[in-house]
């Protein structure tokens, strides 16, 4: 969803559409005039019936109508990333989110503001949306990620669950290894040479495990 909104605000940055930021379809503003191929027509119609809320409705008809422009009339901005692609991923994936009357999102439990396109435009970008590293950086609770103090390998993550706190450590395996080598508070961490991560960064950190891996 953060990789979404940084691409989203690339794409309203270059088409004025500010406004509409996040959840709309770009191609009203690529190509006002535009219109879908009759067949598809139908068939999004049909399947939008089925799309609760006007948010996923309109990303949904977005990311078909800006495919089938390129299609049409060979649309393609190499400056820009593929607007629909981490949301379609996330949708894809059994994602869901609510938006509440503020803007305010949450994603089935994980609630966060997005922000303002400006402030989304300085976003660090997702760096690879496979289905290996999405599927090491989905997992149950509030998790926390810490690399040591040079932002290197290796990952470690703490979930909190049910009550219950795994301390986890990423392996050459690309898995999830328990571990009881973490310290038990932030403070220690701090002190033994723990920085905590975001998502971004971590998801970075698997990439690169992921990379030599498969070397």
């Amino acid at each position: 969803m953060r990789e979404y909104l940084r691409r989203a605000a690339l794409w309203a940055q270059a088409y004025s559409a500010e406004s509409a930021w996040p959840f709309f379809d770009v191609t009203e503003y690529v190509a006002p005039d535009f219109q879908l191929s009759r067949e598809i027509t139908t068939e999004l119609e049909e399947f939008l019936t089925k799309v609760p809320g006007s948010a996923l409705q309109r990303t949904c008809a977005g990311a078909v109508r800006l495919a089938d422009l390129r299609v049409q009339k060979s649309v393609w901005h190499p400056e820009l990333p593929d607007l629909y692609e981490p949301l379609v991923l996330f949708y894809e994936r059994g994602g869901e989110f609510l938006q509440d009357n503020a803007g305010g999102l949450d994603l089935t439990g994980v609630s966060f503001r997005p922000g303002t396109p400006q402030g989304n435009l300085g976003t660090p970008p997702l760096l690879t949306l496979s289905e290996t590293v999405l599927d090491a950086m989905e997992a149950e609770g509030r998790i926390s990620y810490y690399a040591t103090s040079d932002g290197q390998y290796p990952l470690v993550r703490r979930r909190l669950a049910r009550d219950q706190r795994f301390d986890e450590v990423f392996g050459q395996d690309l898995r999830w290894d328990p571990t009881d080598r973490f310290p038990d508070s932030e403070e220690e961490a701090r002190d033994a040479g723990w920085v905590q991560l975001d998502e971004i960064a971590a998801a970075g950190l698997i990439g690169a495990t992921v990379d030599n891996a498969s070397r």
